[in-house]
């Protein structure tokens, strides 16, 4: 004979949280979504310069997606969250722990043409993803040879093309026969300041150089006080100090550069002279070896080597903004594990010149990249 007792079963009340530990967890949660979206999907980069001007100005608010080339997982994983890497003076990560370069797979490569998003080159002693956040466009791409002539682009013998609104110098000469003195001075300051023309550095009484945009350049020839407005250009031959490689035995300048060949991955060249000038700061400050020499040999990690195999791949970033933009031109080509997305879209964009009252940009908001 069965015995069916209905037995009731206890149940524990639930514990209601407190608003304390609600607001805790929502926060908790909160961070570690932002974290994952920030980290894995998309970053908010502003644009603090003018070396995109033209394309992109100065108070443009971007997304820039990290799944278009794949996120890059944390180099550096003891860091503060949403700060920059030095406030205050104190650094907000933990370098003695530091992880290799490992990215995620993405929908596509760099291209010739993106706005990309990466990490400065030239600040060695910095881990990789703690370095200044820069964006330029990418004008040349692993293996790619790249040219300067009279400061056009020429990638493997083709001209580049050049972005819609890029932007460059010109010298400006003054026909003072044409100008009231007494007014010239405040009329001259509001045209710059209306046609959006910057001036870099006055030559002479009567002529300076102007970064004038591309679609004023017209209206600024029209007035009556402009005698001649000629491309400001640097010569061929003419060593500039600053521009890389930094050594004299290429000739190079920031209109007139090349050829270089950009190192990819799997490449293999000899090692000599000329190629250790050009490349060194690939093999070792981006790849991790050691160069020297033992009598009229080169040593690679301590062993005579006749050759060199790149592990990366390199890309060319140059701003729209030529002649008002530090790029490739002067810290060299960007490795792979140096880039952290492509810009898409402007999502809010401010005048750091207007009043409060016309400070927005509307007509910027939400606006696609190209």
């Amino acid at each position: 004979m069965k015995w069916n007792f209905a037995f009731k079963k206890k149940t524990k009340p639930a514990v209601k949280k407190s608003k304390t530990r609600e607001w805790i967890d929502a926060l908790v949660f909160a961070i570690v979504a932002a974290t994952i979206i920030r980290g894995l999907l998309f970053s908010a980069y502003a644009i603090p310069s003018g070396s995109m001007e033209g394309t992109e100005l100065t108070g443009d608010y971007l997304f820039v997606s990290k799944l278009s080339y794949g996120a890059r997982m944390p180099i550096t994983p003891l860091s503060i969250p949403f700060t920059e890497p030095v406030m205050y003076g104190m650094k907000t990560y933990f370098s003695g722990w530091q992880l290799g370069f490992h990215r995620l797979p993405g929908f596509t490569s760099v291209k010739k043409g993106d706005i990309v998003v990466f990490n400065k080159p030239s600040e060695n002693g910095t881990p990789i993803d703690q370095r200044t956040t820069l964006i330029k466009r990418c004008q040349a791409t692993a293996g790619d040879t790249l040219t300067i002539v009279n400061a056009q682009v020429y990638i493997n013998g083709k001209a580049a093309p050049n972005a819609p609104k890029a932007q460059t110098s010109y010298i400006v000469t003054i026909d003072r026969t044409k100008i009231d003195t007494n007014t010239f001075g405040q009329a001259i300051t509001q045209t710059m300041q209306d046609l959006g023309i910057e001036v870099l550095r006055q030559m002479t009484p009567d002529q300076c150089e102007m970064i004038i945009p591309v679609d004023n350049l017209a209206t600024f020839k029209s007035y009556p006080y402009i005698k001649s407005i000629v491309p400001a250009v640097a010569a061929a031959g003419q060593y500039q100090s600053d521009v890389f490689p930094n050594n004299p035995k290429f000739k190079w300048n920031q209109d007139n550069f090349g050829p270089l060949v950009l190192p990819k991955r799997g490449m293999t060249i000899p090692l000599n002279d000329s190629t250790i000038v050009l490349y060194n700061r690939a093999i070792e400050q981006y790849e991790g070896n050691r160069l020297g020499r033992q009598g009229n040999k080169i040593t690679l990690n301590g062993k005579v080597a006749a050759t060199y195999t790149f592990t990366m791949n390199y890309y060319w970033m140059m701003g729209d903004n030529r002649h008002n933009s530090l790029d490739s031109r002067f810290w060299g080509y960007v490795p792979e594990d140096h880039v952290i997305g492509k810009a898409v879209i402007t999502f809010f964009s401010t005048d750091p010149e207007k009043d409060l009252f016309h400070k927005i940009r509307w007509s910027r908001i939400l606006r696609p990249i190209n």
